[in-house]
């Protein structure tokens, strides 16, 4: 019977411990903003790989718009690739920890859509490769929209 006991106590630990873990990686560090916003709280240097991020993902969607409108959909193909998930592989996991889900997918999903017209592109299909930037540059509103990355105090 005492070794029921401390199995449920182990048990209760782990499900205490993993479920606080969920909730991390859910939730991810932040606080309100005064507009309305989340503040994303990030050290000086991951607040500033995450706006690099965000100025890569500005300079793919330019370029691959401007392939779009040359219709040199090979270039298309490479920029869209390399903007999508293989530009993920360098991300820190603790950086990952303090980013919100929401926002998290909202980062993957352009990823993937990047990863899309790069498919797209090697069909020569233009006008749907445009359709799926414009649908690529709703996450990066989206995202402006609701986060905000203060400078560390």
């Amino acid at each position: 019977m005492k070794n029921v006991k401390v199995l449920w106590v182990i048990i209760l630990l782990l499900l205490m411990v993993s479920g606080g873990l969920v909730y991390k990686f859910v939730t991810g560090k932040v606080s309100a903003s005064d507009d309305g916003r989340t503040n994303v709280i990030l050290t000086k240097d991951e607040r500033n790989l995450i706006l690099q991020e965000m100025r890569d993902f500005l300079i793919s969607v330019q370029a691959v718009s401007q392939a779009i409108t040359e219709n040199d959909m090979d270039k298309v193909a490479d920029l869209a690739h390399k903007a999508g998930m293989a530009a993920e592989a360098d991300t820190p996991g603790s950086l990952l920890q303090k980013i919100p889900l929401s926002m998290k997918t909202l980062g993957f999903g352009t990823r993937k859509k990047f990863d899309e017209i790069s498919v797209t592109a090697k069909t020569k299909d233009a006008k749907l490769a445009r359709q799926q930037l414009d649908t690529l540059m709703q996450n990066c509103i989206a995202c402006h929209a609701m986060y905000r990355l203060p400078e560390p105090q």
